[in-house]
Protein backbone atom coordinates (compact mmCIF):
# COMPACT_ATOMS: atom_id res chain seq x y z
CA UNK A 1 0.00 0.00 0.00
CA UNK A 2 1.06 3.72 -0.67
CA UNK A 3 0.69 6.20 1.85
CA UNK A 4 0.99 9.84 1.66
CA UNK A 5 2.26 11.74 5.19
CA UNK A 6 1.31 15.52 4.70
CA UNK A 7 3.10 18.33 6.38
CA UNK A 8 1.37 21.90 6.93
CA UNK A 9 2.01 24.99 8.28
CA UNK A 10 -1.40 26.21 9.39
CA UNK A 11 -3.06 29.07 10.45
CA UNK A 12 -6.13 30.85 12.06
CA UNK A 13 -7.91 30.95 8.62
CA UNK A 14 -9.79 27.96 8.44
CA UNK A 15 -10.57 28.42 4.18
CA UNK A 16 -7.17 29.13 3.41
CA UNK A 17 -5.95 26.02 5.31
CA UNK A 18 -8.34 23.96 3.80
CA UNK A 19 -7.94 24.81 0.21
CA UNK A 20 -4.16 24.15 1.30
CA UNK A 21 -5.49 20.88 2.55
CA UNK A 22 -7.11 20.25 -0.34
CA UNK A 23 -4.23 20.88 -2.88
CA UNK A 24 -1.53 18.58 -0.65
CA UNK A 25 -4.35 15.38 -0.97
CA UNK A 26 -4.78 15.91 -4.89
CA UNK A 27 -0.78 15.91 -4.67
CA UNK A 28 -0.99 12.56 -2.94
CA UNK A 29 -3.58 11.10 -5.11
CA UNK A 30 -1.87 11.88 -8.17
CA UNK A 31 1.14 10.23 -5.89
CA UNK A 32 -1.41 7.40 -5.93
CA UNK A 33 -1.37 7.40 -2.59
CA UNK A 34 -3.99 4.99 -1.24
CA UNK A 35 -4.04 6.47 2.46
CA UNK A 36 -3.14 10.10 3.60
CA UNK A 37 -2.53 11.19 7.10
CA UNK A 38 -2.86 14.99 8.16
CA UNK A 39 -1.17 16.83 10.53
CA UNK A 40 -2.39 17.90 14.46
CA UNK A 41 -4.62 20.63 14.20
CA UNK A 42 -4.73 20.57 10.13
CA UNK A 43 -7.59 23.43 9.90
CA UNK A 44 -7.19 25.66 12.71
CA UNK A 45 -3.98 26.78 14.49
CA UNK A 46 -2.86 29.12 17.06
CA UNK A 47 -5.30 31.47 18.89
CA UNK A 48 -6.53 32.66 21.92
CA UNK A 49 -8.82 30.27 23.67
CA UNK A 50 -12.23 32.15 22.51
CA UNK A 51 -10.90 31.52 19.04
CA UNK A 52 -10.27 27.86 19.53
CA UNK A 53 -13.55 27.50 21.11
CA UNK A 54 -15.22 29.58 18.18
CA UNK A 55 -13.93 26.99 16.06
CA UNK A 56 -15.19 24.21 18.16
CA UNK A 57 -17.85 22.18 15.71
CA UNK A 58 -19.87 19.38 16.40
CA UNK A 59 -19.19 15.89 15.66
CA UNK A 60 -22.70 14.81 14.12
CA UNK A 61 -22.81 18.32 12.03
CA UNK A 62 -19.12 18.68 11.47
CA UNK A 63 -18.70 20.85 8.07
CA UNK A 64 -14.28 20.08 8.47
CA UNK A 65 -15.47 16.17 8.60
CA UNK A 66 -17.98 16.54 5.67
CA UNK A 67 -15.46 18.41 4.04
CA UNK A 68 -12.96 15.44 4.49
CA UNK A 69 -15.35 12.95 3.46
CA UNK A 70 -15.95 14.24 0.60
CA UNK A 71 -12.48 14.27 -0.38
CA UNK A 72 -11.40 10.67 0.64
CA UNK A 73 -14.84 10.27 -2.01
CA UNK A 74 -13.45 12.85 -4.58
CA UNK A 75 -10.11 11.14 -4.78
CA UNK A 76 -10.86 7.39 -4.04
CA UNK A 77 -8.15 7.50 -1.31
CA UNK A 78 -8.64 6.48 2.46
CA UNK A 79 -7.88 9.62 4.73
CA UNK A 80 -6.90 9.88 8.59
CA UNK A 81 -7.48 13.49 9.37
CA UNK A 82 -4.77 15.27 11.45
CA UNK A 83 -7.12 16.45 13.85
CA UNK A 84 -10.19 19.30 14.69
CA UNK A 85 -11.36 21.07 17.25
CA UNK A 86 -14.95 19.41 18.54
CA UNK A 87 -17.21 20.33 21.00
CA UNK A 88 -16.96 18.40 24.24
CA UNK A 89 -18.90 18.36 27.25
CA UNK A 90 -19.29 20.94 29.89
CA UNK A 91 -17.79 23.52 28.14
CA UNK A 92 -14.62 21.42 27.40
CA UNK A 93 -13.34 20.60 23.67
CA UNK A 94 -12.19 17.43 22.13
CA UNK A 95 -9.19 16.90 20.19
CA UNK A 96 -10.33 14.35 17.76
CA UNK A 97 -8.49 12.71 15.10
CA UNK A 98 -11.70 11.36 12.08
CA UNK A 99 -10.60 7.89 10.15
CA UNK A 100 -12.72 7.98 6.29
CA UNK A 101 -12.13 5.02 3.92
CA UNK A 102 -11.71 5.60 -0.13
CA UNK A 103 -15.35 6.01 -0.27
CA UNK A 104 -15.45 8.80 2.46
CA UNK A 105 -17.04 6.73 4.91
CA UNK A 106 -15.92 8.00 8.59
CA UNK A 107 -14.82 4.55 9.97
CA UNK A 108 -13.86 6.29 13.59
CA UNK A 109 -13.28 9.16 15.60
CA UNK A 110 -10.37 8.98 18.17
CA UNK A 111 -10.32 11.29 20.93
CA UNK A 112 -6.24 12.40 22.08
CA UNK A 113 -5.96 10.54 25.45
CA UNK A 114 -3.05 12.23 26.81
CA UNK A 115 -3.16 15.98 26.97
CA UNK A 116 0.07 18.46 26.51
CA UNK A 117 0.94 20.36 29.23
CA UNK A 118 4.18 21.54 30.12
CA UNK A 119 6.26 24.38 31.00
CA UNK A 120 10.13 23.84 29.89
CA UNK A 121 12.90 27.15 28.93
CA UNK A 122 10.61 29.67 29.09
CA UNK A 123 7.88 27.54 26.84
CA UNK A 124 4.47 26.98 28.88
CA UNK A 125 1.50 24.38 27.59
CA UNK A 126 -2.04 23.57 29.26
CA UNK A 127 -3.85 21.69 26.69
CA UNK A 128 -5.80 20.01 29.69
CA UNK A 129 -7.41 23.69 30.52
CA UNK A 130 -9.22 23.47 27.57
CA UNK A 131 -9.52 19.86 26.28
CA UNK A 132 -11.24 16.87 27.75
CA UNK A 133 -9.14 13.87 27.62
CA UNK A 134 -10.21 10.43 25.31
CA UNK A 135 -10.89 7.21 27.13
CA UNK A 136 -9.98 4.53 24.64
CA UNK A 137 -7.65 3.53 22.22
CA UNK A 138 -8.75 3.46 18.41
CA UNK A 139 -8.23 0.87 15.38
CA UNK A 140 -9.76 1.45 12.08
CA UNK A 141 -9.22 -1.77 9.40
CA UNK A 142 -8.23 -0.30 6.18
CA UNK A 143 -8.73 -3.17 3.11
CA UNK A 144 -6.19 -5.82 4.73
CA UNK A 145 -4.45 -3.53 7.35
CA UNK A 146 -5.05 -2.43 10.69
CA UNK A 147 -4.47 0.83 12.08
CA UNK A 148 -4.03 2.30 15.30
CA UNK A 149 -4.22 6.05 15.96
CA UNK A 150 -2.62 8.22 18.04
CA UNK A 151 -1.94 12.05 18.92
CA UNK A 152 1.11 14.03 19.65
CA UNK A 153 1.91 13.87 23.02
CA UNK A 154 0.38 10.43 22.97
CA UNK A 155 3.97 9.42 21.22
CA UNK A 156 5.20 9.48 25.25
CA UNK A 157 3.44 6.95 26.33
CA UNK A 158 4.29 3.55 25.06
CA UNK A 159 1.81 1.64 26.62
CA UNK A 160 -0.89 3.08 24.10
CA UNK A 161 1.01 1.61 21.22
CA UNK A 162 1.64 -1.63 22.77
CA UNK A 163 -2.56 -1.96 22.88
CA UNK A 164 -2.26 -1.26 19.17
CA UNK A 165 0.03 -3.70 18.88
CA UNK A 166 -1.83 -6.48 21.05
CA UNK A 167 -4.57 -5.37 18.90
CA UNK A 168 -2.54 -7.06 15.47
CA UNK A 169 -2.08 -3.52 13.76
CA UNK A 170 0.23 -2.86 11.54
CA UNK A 171 0.85 0.83 11.33
CA UNK A 172 0.76 3.39 14.21
CA UNK A 173 -0.12 7.06 13.25
CA UNK A 174 0.87 9.66 14.82
CA UNK A 175 -0.38 13.23 14.33
CA UNK A 176 1.14 16.24 15.75
CA UNK A 177 2.14 19.78 16.18
CA UNK A 178 5.31 18.89 18.46
CA UNK A 179 6.86 21.98 19.53
CA UNK A 180 10.92 22.78 18.16
CA UNK A 181 12.41 22.68 21.45
CA UNK A 182 10.56 18.78 22.20
CA UNK A 183 10.66 17.67 18.77
CA UNK A 184 14.38 18.54 18.31
CA UNK A 185 15.61 16.48 21.52
CA UNK A 186 12.85 13.88 21.19
CA UNK A 187 10.54 13.25 17.93
CA UNK A 188 12.43 11.10 15.65
CA UNK A 189 14.10 8.56 18.75
CA UNK A 190 10.27 8.09 20.03
CA UNK A 191 8.88 7.80 16.79
CA UNK A 192 11.91 5.19 15.58
CA UNK A 193 11.26 3.88 19.37
CA UNK A 194 7.72 2.95 18.20
CA UNK A 195 8.45 1.09 15.24
CA UNK A 196 11.00 -0.60 16.59
CA UNK A 197 9.19 -2.33 20.48
CA UNK A 198 5.96 -3.18 18.25
CA UNK A 199 7.28 -4.24 14.84
CA UNK A 200 5.23 -1.51 12.86
CA UNK A 201 5.03 0.98 10.26
CA UNK A 202 5.00 4.71 11.75
CA UNK A 203 3.54 7.33 9.72
CA UNK A 204 3.83 10.65 11.51
CA UNK A 205 2.43 13.96 10.03
CA UNK A 206 3.38 16.60 11.71
CA UNK A 207 3.10 20.83 11.80
CA UNK A 208 6.34 22.59 10.47
CA UNK A 209 7.32 26.27 11.01
CA UNK A 210 6.03 29.12 12.78
CA UNK A 211 2.21 29.33 13.52
CA UNK A 212 -0.05 32.87 15.00
CA UNK A 213 0.02 32.48 18.58
CA UNK A 214 3.89 32.03 18.27
CA UNK A 215 4.35 28.65 18.68
CA UNK A 216 7.18 27.21 16.68
CA UNK A 217 6.65 23.67 15.15
CA UNK A 218 9.29 21.07 14.41
CA UNK A 219 7.80 19.32 11.16
CA UNK A 220 9.74 16.52 10.22
CA UNK A 221 7.57 14.15 8.96
CA UNK A 222 8.45 10.53 8.50
CA UNK A 223 7.72 7.26 7.60
CA UNK A 224 9.37 4.40 9.48
CA UNK A 225 9.52 0.62 8.71
CA UNK A 226 9.04 -2.15 11.41
CA UNK A 227 13.03 -2.61 11.45
CA UNK A 228 12.96 0.96 12.86
CA UNK A 229 14.71 2.70 9.73
CA UNK A 230 13.51 6.18 8.11
CA UNK A 231 11.96 5.34 4.53
CA UNK A 232 11.24 8.92 3.77
CA UNK A 233 11.01 12.07 5.60
CA UNK A 234 10.54 16.01 5.06
CA UNK A 235 12.37 18.49 7.95
CA UNK A 236 10.97 21.83 6.94
CA UNK A 237 8.27 23.33 4.55
CA UNK A 238 4.60 22.09 3.90
CA UNK A 239 4.57 19.09 1.09
CA UNK A 240 3.86 15.19 0.40
CA UNK A 241 6.03 12.44 1.46
CA UNK A 242 4.85 9.04 0.02
CA UNK A 243 6.26 5.54 0.73
CA UNK A 244 5.03 1.63 -0.29
CA UNK A 245 4.73 -0.28 3.13
CA UNK A 246 4.52 -4.03 2.44
CA UNK A 247 2.61 -6.09 5.17
CA UNK A 248 5.07 -9.19 4.14
CA UNK A 249 7.63 -7.31 5.03
CA UNK A 250 5.73 -6.35 8.66
CA UNK A 251 5.59 -10.47 8.55
CA UNK A 252 9.07 -10.84 8.48
CA UNK A 253 10.51 -9.09 10.92
CA UNK A 254 8.05 -10.54 13.53
CA UNK A 255 8.87 -14.15 12.20
CA UNK A 256 12.61 -13.19 12.38
CA UNK A 257 13.00 -11.45 15.80
CA UNK A 258 8.58 -12.83 17.50
CA UNK A 259 9.18 -9.90 19.98
CA UNK A 260 5.75 -9.88 20.47
CA UNK A 261 5.36 -13.35 21.39
CA UNK A 262 8.70 -12.88 24.04
CA UNK A 263 6.81 -10.81 26.22
CA UNK A 264 6.54 -11.64 30.00
CA UNK A 265 4.46 -9.00 31.71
Amino acid sequence: MRVASIQLNSGRDVDQNLNRVDHLLAEAAQLRAELAVLPENFAFMGGSEDDKRNAAEEQDNSPIIKHLSAQAKKHGMAIIGGTLLLKGEKGRLRNSSPAFDQDGRLLAVYDKIHLFDMDYQGEAYRESALIEPGSRSVVVDFDKWRIGLSICYDLRFPELYRLHASADCHILCNVAAFTAVTGSAHWEPLLRARAIENQCYVIASAQTGLHADGRQTWGHSMIIDPWGQIMVSLSEGEGVITADLSLEEVHRVRKSMPVLQHRRL
